[in-house]
């Protein structure tokens, strides 16, 4: 399934109680469509979905849907390492409007292959809505390998990777081993480029709040065959995705929308907002056509 080339990882505002600020959501989510995102996943690590009970899941995936409006594709975070919580989120989900699920490998138990295997298959069978995979071994200590994920696009409505274990690779032989209406997304801003040339399907990415247009213009050139266009815009927008992870994300991006005037609040705890000087040398490296007074 093809939700497009540009997907971004939206972070989740909050307001000073930390409670979710539904007036700023609609402006980023309007922003994010106006600005380079084919897609919107809602509640994955990027919005801070271990801040959020599922009933603010629900809430906000109900909320997205409804302000999207069929005009791009949600998919809603839904996974955890519990298999059974996984199945009853994801059933709720399926009542808000949103379009697919995403599932994160399950973190800190540390299942076999097999335990991976039938993890998401339970989930996909207990659901109508299309699968995505999300393998992120640096956060889940744990990476999905290609042969199990070769097994799991077997199953018919599991139909989609983001692959953030950086093991070009590996998905390269993903893409050659599974059905050709699977898709592949990188799930790091800065191998968006790479993961392309070896054909997947594009990135789902944070650092789209900022660069959007002109992560979508690289894809749009890549994919028209103008690989040298798409090569220098990756080389300058390079330094820009480096800053926004230079802290723990998403506490960088945030402070970077805060600063376009787009007023996200800062990270929930344990995370950290960035200090002054963080900020400083972050509103050094963004392009100054995206800062506004306000921010």
């Amino acid at each position: 399934m093809n939700f497009g080339q540009v997907l971004t990882a939206m972070v989740t505002p909050f307001d000073q109680n930390g409670g979710i600020d539904f007036n700023q959501t609609r402006t980023l989510i309007n922003y994010l469509i106006a600005n380079g995102s084919d897609g919107i996943v809602v509640a994955g690590t990027t919005g801070e979905s271990p801040a959020l009970s599922d009933s603010q899941k629900l809430e906000l995936f109900r909320f997205t849907a409804n302000i999207a409006d069929g005009r791009v594709p949600i998919i809603a975070g839904t996974g955890s390492n519990n298999t059974r919580a996984s199945i009853q989120l994801t059933q709720q989900a399926e009542q808000t409007g949103v379009d697919a699920i995403m599932l994160t490998t399950p973190y800190y138990n540390k299942p076999s292959q097999e335990g991976l295997y039938e993890h998401y298959k339970a989930i996909a069978h207990a659901t109508s809505l299309p699968v995505m995979l999300y393998n992120i071994p640096g956060r889940s200590a744990v990476a999905i390998a290609p042969e199990t994920i070769i097994r799991l696009s077997e199953i018919n409505n599991i139909v989609s990777v983001k692959e953030a274990s950086g093991d070009l690779d590996a998905m390269a032989e993903i893409i050659q081993k599974t059905p050709e209406d699977f898709t592949l997304y990188s799930g790091d801003d800065s191998l968006a480029l790479p993961v392309m040339a070896i054909g997947g399907n594009g990135v789902i990415s944070v650092a789209a709040h900022v660069l959007g247009n002109e992560m979508q213009e690289m894809a749009t050139q890549f994919k028209q065959g103008n690989v040298q266009e798409a090569a220098v815009i990756h080389q300058t927008i390079l330094p820009v995705m480096k800053a926004l992870f230079k802290q723990p994300s998403p506490s960088p991006v945030k402070a970077a929308l805060n600063m376009m005037g787009i007023h996200v609040g800062d990270a929930q705890l344990p995370m950290l907002p960035l200090t002054d000087d963080e900020k400083q040398q972050l509103r050094q490296m963004l392009p100054a056509t995206k800062i506004t007074e306000a921010g």
